[in-house]
Formats: C-alpha cells, sequence, structure tokens
C-alpha cells in the first residue's frame, strides 16, 4: 500500500547550495512521524515542497497514491493538509474563536450576513468544542491570543489547523519556549490528533519528545533522508548518530 503523503527523489537548488538533493519521505494515516535533522539539513525545504510553499526541480510528491503538484498552500489546504508554523501565525487582538475561523468566518443567516455580520455564538462554540476534544489548555474563548501563555497560543494554533486538517498535519518546532506543563499539554494534544486518524508530521530538535510521541522518525542530513526507524527499536543516541553522521547507516524500511 502507498503512503498516504510521499515525497519522491525531491531536489531543490538556492544558487550554489543544494537545499534537498534527492531526499525522500513518507507518512500514513494514524501515525506520528518525526523528520529530525541538524540546522541546514533540508526540513524547512521539504515541508514547503510538500505543503505548496515552494516548487521542486526533481521529483515527485504522491498523496493518496496520485501524483501531485501543489503550487500553493491553498491547494495544500484544499485537501486536507495543514501546517502549524513556529511563529504560529495568530492575530493577538483577536480572540480564539476569531483565530480559529480566521480566514474561513462564518456569516450569519439571511441578510444579516449577506450584510457582513459573522455568527460569532456558533462560532465560539465550535471553538469551544475543538479545545476540549482536543484537551487543550484554552479555557476562553473570548480572551485575546495576545493574553494568553505560550502553551495556550500553541493549543488555539494546533486546534485551528486540526479542524481543517482531515489529512495531514505539519507542527513545525511545537514545543520551543514552552515550559515543562505546556509541553506535557501540546504533546497529548500531537496523540490525540494521530488518534483521530490524522497523519502528523512533527519538525523537532528535542529528542526526548520526538521518543515520546513518534511512531517512526525519519532523518535528514546534507539534503537526504539518510535514515528511517521506528521510534521504539531506536535510541537518542542512534538518532544523533544518524544526524550528525557518526553512523554510517544504510536507511532501510522500518
Amino acid at each position: 500500500m502507498s503512503a498516504l503523503l510521499e515525497a519522491r527523489g525531491l531536489s531543490r537548488r538556492f544558487g550554489r547550495v543544494q537545499a534537498l538533493d534527492h531526499a525522500d519521505f513518507d507518512v500514513d494515516a494514524g501515525e506520528v512521524v518525526a523528520l529530525i535533522g541538524d540546522n541546514g539539513a533540508g526540513k524547512s525545504t521539504l515541508v514547503k515542497a510538500l505543503t505548496g510553499n515552494l516548487d521542486i526541480d526533481e521529483g515527485e510528491v504522491l498523496f493518496e497514491g496520485q501524483r501531485v503538484q501543489f503550487t500553493s498552500p491553498h491547494e495544500a489546504s484544499a485537501v486536507g493538509i495543514e501546517v502549524v508554523h513556529q511563529d504560529l501565525a495568530l492575530a493577538p487582538h483577536l480572540d480564539s474563536a476569531q483565530n480559529m475561523f480566521l480566514g474561513r468566518e462564518l456569516m450569519r443567516p439571511g441578510i444579516l450576513g449577506k450584510l457582513g455580520f459573522m455568527d460569532n455564538t456558533t462560532m465560539r462554540s465550535q471553538a469551544a468544542q475543538a479545545f476540549t476534544e482536543l484537551g487543550s489548555a484554552v479555557r476562553s474563548v473570548v480572551v485575546p491570543v495576545g493574553a494568553m501563555s505560550g502553551g495556550q497560543k500553541q493549543s488555539v494554533a494546533i486546534a485551528r489547523s486540526v479542524s481543517w486538517a482531515n489529512k495531514v498535519l505539519f507542527l513545525d518546532e511545537p514545543t520551543a519556549a514552552l515550559g515543562v506543563v505546556q509541553t506535557h499539554n501540546v504533546l497529548e494534544m500531537i496523540k490525540k490528533v494521530r488518534d483521530r486518524g490524522l497523519a502528523v508530521v512533527l519538525i523537532s530538535h528535542s529528542m526526548p519528545h520526538v521518543m515520546e510521541v513518534a511512531d517512526r522518525v525519519q532523518v535528514l542530513r546534507l539534503g537526504r533522508r539518510v535514515a528511517t526507524y521506528r521510534a521504539a527499536d531506536t535510541s537518542v543516541e542512534e538518532l544523533v548518530g544518524a544526524m550528525t553522521g557518526a553512523l554510517d547507516k544504510k536507511e532501510g524500511a522500518a
């Protein structure tokens, strides 16, 4: 069976820099795949290529077994692929419900909707339900996001993406700069998203967090996937060795 989302031999050069060098990647529905690598390994470039943010020079991307060419993030979003970027892309002056529906606002029925009045009651109700289902730390849907803690902001960003993603969710360093309790809440949210049947791609430098939530780990080095491991069968030392080249492990199916 083919993977839900797959990259085959992706290459991308920026001037003299070979950012991707025939890179491969795959993720299945209902699993968390951690994508790891040192700075400059090509992680961000690969994610951009998979989500419509970047054209590739060579290779192909397959979604549900069919070759695709996303020319924009909107096209990727239309088939159920969402990204939570490290900067979260939240509007601090808006509340969590408004951020959830930013760009996808629900309008009031009838003439009021045609006049531009939004259905704030429904949006707040659906936002609250989404936070509850994911066990997020957000307790109010009317507090401006700018007044929330880092963990609460992360919860809003993840819940927003999960609400619109029904296939693949990319998370870029979701636990960066969070405290212990906030980090625990985010990691639990990731598990719940996976258990809902979504494919989750976790980009992280935190090896303990990777080991806690990932089902598989794929290692990039110098723009190429160099190893794939089942998280239950590897160790932090082995992962770091693959990232740095200390382990000359041939890639194998995990």
